[in-house]
């Protein structure tokens, strides 16, 4: 699997399975499939209740731990828990994680983001992201951060594919991983004409045409699906590439169309909503 490298010397997989909305049995079998299928990154997070699943999948794939690139995310009721970070790794069964996020923007981020810090200097952390941070909230993070976010993961594709964003981010050497990479699935996104056009001229389908396109884009890119025939499907985009040309082409769908709209409020809930991730199967 080809990978990107971060702005701390880590390098991270192009291509991953995220595990977002599955139920802990699909996600174990999920990541089992990608694993066999050459997948190295896998996406988890304590709010997706399937970290445990996660790590079961990846103990049963007898690959080597250094081998497999783990990224989870902190949920904002445990920014003030200083057991946070060792209970993530207890339930992913691993001494470290390759990349830790904030998962949003609410609570207190700022403690949570420092207690990413402190475990990235003990070893337990190997690179720091946030997801979903905007407007002041991510200036205010760049402004106070001692070592600056490798990875920002954030909803990105044709349709937003955040230009405007990624400049800002550019002389930290922070990268993204796109989430929603696909539109949520949006069928008018998939069907767009351009990708149809390039399908056929690489003979790919339109789903692989616009995940080569993320990664041209500098995307690390995150599909998620419990298809063993779309997880096999996602991972075959290593072998063309796109040119100049099709680029340009894709760039002009642009719409500045997004599917997950943030706002203060949302973020406060997302702080207020307890669960037991120690009790998930």
């Amino acid at each position: 699997m080809e990978t990107f490298k971060l702005n701390n010397g880590v390098e991270i997989p192009k291509l991953g399975i995220g595990t977002f909305q599955m139920e802990p049995e699909a996600a174990e079998k999920a990541v089992v499939d990608a694993l066999n299928d050459g997948y190295h990154l896998i996406d988890t997070a304590n709010g997706y209740m399937n970290e445990r699943a996660v790590g079961r999948a990846i103990k049963e794939s007898g690959i080597k731990r250094e081998d497999i690139f783990i990224s989870s995310k902190l949920w904002p009721t445990v920014y003030e828990d200083e057991n946070a970070i060792d209970d993530t790794l207890k339930r992913l069964g691993i001494d470290y994680i390759d990349l830790l996020f904030l998962h949003q923007p609410a609570g207190n981020w700022e403690k949570g983001y420092k207690q990413i810090e402190k475990a990235y200097k003990e070893g337990k952390v190997k690179a720091i992201g946030i997801s979903n941070f905007h407007d002041e909230k991510l200036s205010k993070l760049f402004e106070m951060a001692e070592i600056k976010p490798q990875v920002m993961q954030v909803e990105a594709h044709p349709y937003f594919p955040e230009t405007e964003l990624k400049e800002f981010l550019k002389p930290y050497g922070t990268r993204i991983m796109a989430w929603y990479p696909l539109g949520h699935g949006d069928a008018s996104l998939i069907n767009e004409p351009v990708f149809s056009e390039l399908g056929k001229k690489y003979h790919k389908s339109n789903v692989q045409i616009i995940l080569r396109w993320h990664i041209q884009e500098g995307n690390i890119v995150i599909p998620g699906s419990t298809n063993p025939a779309h997880i096999k499907a996602n991972a075959d985009i290593f072998d063309f590439s796109l040119s100049a040309e099709d680029m340009a082409e894709i760039a002009k769908i642009k719409k500045n169309k997004r599917y997950y709209i943030p706002s203060d409020s949302l973020e406060e809930s997302y702080a207020n909503m307890k669960m037991d991730f120690n009790s998930q199967k």
